[in-house]
């Protein structure tokens, strides 16, 4: 059976039009920045809100009024060229017990650590599980992508960079630089390969 190729993405996904009634609400925005003494800078805030009154599971926990803030936090990370953590720091100003707020300590193992191939995998090495606060892992692991899109206006100026055979570097680094796609075959044609057909 051949795949269609274009779908409802609502019924495919099982989806219907049933009536929803909000519950939860999280927000993440990611800003970079150019510093003037040379390095990078990424902000990552994280806000959490319900549309109703809450009350932690341990009652020592704050009690949250409804479209109040549940977290709201930041992590700020100083970054180099080559995506090399020079400082990192947060700041809680929400959270739901008071213990929430020295959460952040655990960052500064990242120190040193380059944000390129395998950060997630050694982000959550480093901090996950009681090391660090959940919340704070989980948004600096995306801030990668961000700190690499914040480079890219430099780059530009800079010579592509390639691996040992002359491959660039961004092949197959996503969907639209696949080497099986039309950006590939047309910018670097020597390293253009046919997509294998699916299975029927």
């Amino acid at each position: 059976m051949k795949l269609a190729t274009q779908i409802d993405g609502r019924h495919a996904a099982g989806i219907s039009d049933a009536v929803r009634e909000p519950v939860h609400s999280r927000s993440i925005e990611m800003q970079g920045y150019k510093r003037n003494d040379g390095l990078y800078e990424v902000e990552g805030r994280l806000l959490d809100r319900k549309p109703h009154d809450f009350l932690p599971l341990i009652h020592s926990g704050r009690s949250v009024p409804a479209h109040e803030p549940i977290h709201e936090m930041v992590v700020r990370v100083v970054y180099d060229e080559r995506l090399v953590v020079r400082a990192i720091n947060s700041t809680t100003s929400a959270a739901p017990y008071a213990n929430c707020h020295q959460g952040g300590q655990a960052l500064q193992s990242v120190v040193g650590l380059a944000m390129t191939k395998g950060w997630s995998k050694e982000i959550k090495k480093r901090l996950g599980g009681s090391r660090c606060c959940t919340h704070l892992m989980e948004l600096l692991i995306p801030m990668a992508t961000t700190a690499f899109q914040s480079l890219s206006t430099d780059s530009r100026s800079q010579p592509e960079r390639v691996d040992v055979t002359g491959r660039p570097l961004k092949i197959d680094s996503c969907f639209a630089y696949g080497a099986h796609g039309e950006l590939v075959q047309r910018e670097w044609p020597e390293f253009f390969r046919p997509a294998k057909p699916y299975a029927q």
